[in-house]
Formats: C-alpha cells, structure tokens, sequence
C-alpha cells in the first residue's frame, strides 16, 4: 500500500513539472504589444459633438466625496479613441461598455469596456477591460482580461491617467498605455 501511495506521489509530482513547463513554454512565446490611445468620455453634447454617454441607472445614495454623484448611477459608454489627444485627431476604435460608480465612500467606477479597434493594424480586433476606476488617482490600472482577432486570449493592463477634465461639463479625456501580451 505505502508503495503504490509513493508511486502514486511520484506521477503527480512528475504531472506537474510537465505542466509547469509547457505553462512556461507557452508564455515565453508570448509578445508584448503596446498601444497608446486617448478616450473621450463625452457626458454633456454641444454641437458637433454627440453625447458618447447615456444613463442607464441612478442611485440613491450621495457620494460623501461628491454630494452630486450616487453609489449605484450607472452609464453606458460608446466613446471615441483617437490616436492623439484632440477629438479630430485620427480614430482608432470605440471604448464600448458601461461604468457604475461602485464604492459608497469613494469616486471609483466599475469600469467594463471593450476596446474595440476599427482602424490601423488592429482594425477587427478587441480587447475586454474589466477594472476599478479611482478616478482622483493620477494613474489608474485596467486589467485586461481578454480579447478577439489579432488579442484573441489577450491578458495584460492598460495605464489609465485624465489628460483633460472639464467639470462643469464633466467631459473627459483619457490617456491609455495599454501593454497586451498574446
């Protein structure tokens, strides 16, 4: 019995190494792709210029931090990336998905997006964002947790800081350092 039990603890442990080679194998194979694009989060329109945000939900709890903002609102996204920080610049997708302000004591967001590219060498391809947004923090890290076409089983993080804000409109501009292994 002992004997078998020993045998039995020798093939696992030999499974594992297996498997943690070819984990190893698999990931030394992957690429780093770096993508730096900006987001305009677009609450308040003015012409020429559509709303790229809708309100889906309202809470009823006031944020402490923002008398004016509840735990619970909740809003669908279709924003346009850019290439650069002015909304004329060249577009590169739609950051497509929704954010819900999901702390009661804190301006943070449940951010779930798909940066979806329509132009350039990505053009086709997705990649899925699933994150905590701390908006007053001048760097925020977005995981990604997936991906389609060319990010097909993408996984990495994108930096995200406000290169602009206008709080009257609350319209905002976003620059995102994505770093996408594949």
């Amino acid at each position: 019995m002992a004997k078998n039990q020993r045998t039995n603890q020798l093939l696992l442990a030999f499974a594992y190494l297996a498997l943690a080679g070819v984990v190893g194998v698999a990931d030394a194979k992957r690429t780093t792709t770096h993508l730096r694009f900006y987001m305009h989060d677009i609450v308040t329109p003015s012409p020429g210029s559509p709303a790229t945000v809708a309100p889906v939900a309202r809470g009823t709890t006031p944020l402490p931090v923002a008398p004016n903002v509840n735990f619970g609102n909740m809003f669908a996204v279709d924003d346009p990336l850019t290439e650069g920080p002015d909304a004329a610049s060249p577009a590169v997708g739609r950051a497509q998905g929704f954010y819900m302000f999901a702390s009661r004591t804190e301006l943070a967001l449940l951010l779930t997006v798909n940066m979806v590219f329509t132009a350039g060498p990505h053009n086709g391809s997705t990649v899925a964002v699933l994150a905590r947004d701390l908006i007053p923090a001048d760097v925020r890290e977005l995981p990604v947790v997936g991906g389609t076409g060319a990010f097909r089983g993408a996984a990495g993080y994108g930096l995200l800081r406000t290169h602009a804000h206008n709080t009257t409109t609350h319209n905002a501009v976003l620059l995102i350092d994505m770093y996408i292994k594949v």
